[in-house]
């Protein structure tokens, strides 16, 4: 009878031990390399595409700028992010929206997310401060962007991650340019 338990008590402690190092490798791959890592997300540039006014009514003018955001995956998994606005504001006054389009990410890949944003001029005009600006023949603008999405690690790990992004920019009307600097910000 002891001779008949000895086979089953090494398959117990054999397997118990494998059992031990499967778990201990599987989360030494979670914490170190798979990981949900939180996107970047960047602002690159904002551009100026057009600018209309009416010389004849100084109330009627447009502004198009050109936003593009560029989303890197940094996961060993994708990274999907829902719909979402890109709002451009003026001296605290928000002057126009865009959205941005739901798009999936692949595995350490990067995608520009690019959008265009028409500003009407009876929002701008509504500022007192807007008539100093165009005597400078320059507009400060703010441009902000949320992207709420996850990133998801072999379709069984997955982290909410939400991204501000924060961009100043300066159009100059007499060199038709613009500059910006940018932040970018991710809170889980």
């Amino acid at each position: 009878m002891i001779k008949s338990r000895r086979p089953w008590k090494i398959c117990c402690a054999v397997t118990t031990v494998l059992l031990i190092i499967i778990i201990v490798t599987a989360f030494t791959l979670y914490f170190t390399l798979l990981k949900p890592k939180q996107p970047k997300i960047t602002t690159q540039k904002v551009t100026l595409e057009s600018f209309i006014i009416n010389a004849f009514d100084t109330t009627d003018a447009n502004v198009t700028l050109g936003v593009t955001v560029t989303v890197k995956n940094p996961n060993y998994g994708g990274f999907k992010y829902g719909n979402s606005t890109a709002y451009v504001s003026y001296r605290g006054d928000v002057v126009a929206e865009a959205p941005i389009m739901e798009d999936f990410i692949p595995a350490r890949g990067q995608r520009d997310v690019s959008t265009t944003v028409l500003v009407v001029g009876k929002r701008l005009l509504t500022n007192s401060n807007f008539r100093k600006d165009m005597q400078s023949n320059v507009l400060n603008i703010t441009s902000s962007t949320t992207l709420n999405g996850k990133a998801i690690v072999m379709k069984v790990f997955k982290k909410k991650a939400t991204s501000y992004s924060s961009c100043d920019v300066s159009i100059n009307f007499l060199d038709n340019n613009t500059t910006s600097i940018c932040k970018s910000k991710v809170k889980f």
